[in-house]
């Protein structure tokens, strides 16, 4: 089926695949037809949207504009474009257009609230708004479809209000408070959004929080507008103000005065948790929290990845009622696989109403050792409400304990950057209802039951979105060529491009160009790919230190061969090593996602991943050994020393 694509930049796709519309002239009149899918558009109204002085062959360069079009657009399944007395007229199918599969979720959604369907509700909103690409027909400038565009916009704002204000009513007040931050940060003068953002911290026992956004909100207003907040955001300030139980909900009591929050641990939360909790009561039993959300704060910039959150979704729901759901995303440094898992765990809050938790492992941190199973089980536990002076000693003891916690209930838990399955199989619940997603640089072949998803990098189209949403749109429309040849320089890996981006925002003289030159050559990727706070080799060089010295350094010499990919035979005669030998050290590499498999016996290196490789450190004689190999197969000699299949099975693989 074809789609047209209006939410964001103008696209038409058949299958998938990218149908090009060439030239603006083109583009403005694909969109001036959509605009009035289904009616018949004037002649006259094309010549005066499409030229501000139309010449006086406007009328014959409409038709041959129509006639170009006509040999792009689909022919049946629905789609037609057909010549009337006084113009054209373009019919679609209503689900072959985004933005009317985004207004009839909408639509939708708003039934089922009415219908006190919140769950079902929070879907339809989110899936609408996860049709948006960018703003509206960007990059399309006429009169007519501008108008149309901040119609679009609109409506979308309007949907993230609606959408805030039912999870905030299904309970998910931390676990919306970073994506309303991002959003007021944005949209300073939308009313509806700060009041959910006061709203949610004020019900996160962060009252003193949500005067001061009200503050923040009245100064934007009266300083850039001379108003004073609305009635609604007034009465809901000095609701919080007086504490009124109206602020915390129907389903939530008053609490008498003098109460503090919710009894707490004294414990940082799971990585990435929106606050600290409160002091532990000084007697009673350890306690249970069910609710609580510990997911760190989505990225607000989050960027395509749509047909990757739908599989993640659809893996969700492979397990049954009887086992845990466990799904593994795995793929290399920087594909973006912690950003996907805690975008997809945000919209399976609501599904999980007991609680939201997160760990990080630390398997492959550059600056820390892997969290053992013990100890994040106690950062689980505490987070779960049991006092730290109440945890049990063991490994076994913990892990019997969190499971008898999570038994019964519908919990979310994400565990970010596991080592192996020995780090986190402790920390798996022993009966069904809890979903696991976890994130790994290797495949967890050995996770029994487990769901495996390999992440691949992004793709063109969405990475040059990511791009110019971090860079902003007119730094990405000014240079569009040389944006897309950054992107492509960066692999298309998520992590690199955002780093690409930023350093174009933050240095206003540099141009795209400039970037892309740099970026051109191994050298100047590094630097171009490392911030004060960020260095993506440093973040890359971990995933190569878990190999042994002997893979190592056949890693590397296969980094320094010339050719772009090479098959087992190629490994083989470049490394030294036997082809059973070979093939065990491609099939760990491939375990962890340092090569990737282009065909049944053809594998290459990511181009940020060989650039590592070749940097790895090696013994003097070995270097000198690895380069002459490397030169002698080059010109058809052949190849060194061999060491034994002993020195790369010595490394304990994962365990089974």
């Amino acid at each position: 089926m074809t789609q047209f694509l209006v939410l964001g930049s103008l696209e038409m796709r058949r299958a998938g695949e990218l149908v090009p519309v060439r030239g603006m002239r083109q583009q403005k009149l694909l969109a001036l037809l959509l605009l009035s899918v289904g009616r018949v558009v004037p002649v006259d109204v094309l010549v005066d949207e499409l030229w501000e002085t139309p010449p006086s062959s406007a009328r014959t360069q409409v038709h041959n504009a129509v006639h170009d079009l006509r040999r792009i657009l689909p022919v049946g399944g629905g789609s037609s474009l057909i010549t009337a007395d006084i113009g054209y007229r373009l019919t679609v199918p209503d689900d072959a257009l985004d933005s009317h599969l985004f207004t009839g979720r909408v639509r939708a959604a708003k039934q089922a609230e009415r219908e006190n369907r919140l769950t079902e509700a929070v879907r339809l909103l989110q899936s609408a708004l996860d049709l948006w690409r960018g703003d509206a027909f960007a990059g399309i400038k006429c009169s007519a479809v501008l108008g149309a565009a901040v119609t679009l916009d609109e409506q979308r704002l309007t949907a993230i209000e609606d959408l805030m204000a039912l999870r905030l009513s299904a309970g998910e007040c931390n676990a919306v408070v970073g994506e309303l931050q991002a959003l007021i940060a944005k949209y300073p003068l939308r009313e509806a959004l700060r009041g959910s953002l006061m709203t949610a911290l004020c019900r996160s026992g962060r009252q003193a929080d949500a005067l001061a956004v009200y503050d923040e909100g009245r100064r934007h207003l009266v300083e850039e507008l001379g108003l004073e907040p609305g009635r609604r955001l007034q009465t809901l300030h000095a609701e919080i103000l007086a504490d009124s139980p109206a602020v915390h909900g129907a389903e939530r009591p008053a609490r008498p005065p003098g109460a503090g929050r919710p009894p707490a641990t004294d414990s940082a939360p799971a990585t990435g948790g929106p606050e600290a909790p409160g002091p532990v009561p000084p007697a009673g039993p350890p306690v249970r929290t069910p609710g609580r959300n510990f997911l760190p704060p989505g990225l607000a910039d989050f960027t395509g990845r749509a047909g990757d959150v739908r599989r993640l979704l659809d893996a969700v729901g492979v397990g049954g009622e009887a086992s845990p759901g466990v799904v593994a995303v795995d793929g290399t440094a920087g594909a973006g696989k912690t950003s996907l898992v805690v975008h997809v765990g945000h919209r399976l809050a609501a599904a999980h109403p007991d609680g939201q938790y997160a760990v990080e492992l630390h398997g492959f941190s550059p600056l820390r050792e892997p969290v053992p199973p013990e100890e994040a089980l106690g950062v689980l536990l505490q987070a779960d409400g049991v006092a730290a002076d109440a945890l049990p000693e063991g490994t076994a003891a913990r892990s019997a304990l969190w499971r008898s916690r999570l038994a019964g209930r519908r919990c979310l838990l994400v565990l970010d950057d596991a080592l192996d399955t020995a780090q986190i199989r402790p920390l798996l619940p022993g009966t069904g209802g809890v979903t696991v997603l976890v994130t790994s640089r290797r495949a967890l072949s050995a996770l029994d039951g487990a769901v495996r998803m390999p992440l691949d990098v992004m793709t063109h189209e969405d990475a040059v979105a990511l791009f110019g949403r971090i860079a902003g749109p007119a730094r990405a429309a000014a240079e569009p060529g040389e944006i897309a040849r950054a992107v492509a320089l960066c692999g298309h890996l998520p992590l690199a491009v955002r780093i690409a981006a930023t350093r174009l925002r933050d240095r206003p003289s540099m141009s795209a160009r400039d970037l892309a030159e740099r970026l051109s050559h191994p050298a100047g990727r590094r630097r171009c790919l490392r911030t004060s706070d960020r260095d993506l080799a440093q973040l890359l060089s971990p995933s190569f230190g878990r190999l042994t010295a002997a893979e190592r350094r056949c890693s590397r010499l296969l980094s320094l061969h010339p050719a772009a990919s090479f098959d087992r035979g190629r490994a083989g005669a470049v490394t030294g090593l036997g082809p059973e030998d070979a093939e065990e050290l491609l099939d760990v590499l491939l375990d962890d996602n340092l090569i990737r498999q282009d065909a049944p016996d053809r594998f290459s290196f990511h181009e940020l991943l060989r650039d590592c490789a070749r940097e790895l450190p090696v013994e003097q004689e070995e270097g000198a050994r690895g380069q002459r190999a490397v030169t002698e197969k080059a010109s058809g000699a052949s190849a060194g020393t061999r060491p034994s299949a002993a020195a790369l099975v010595s490394r304990p693989r994962i365990a089974a």
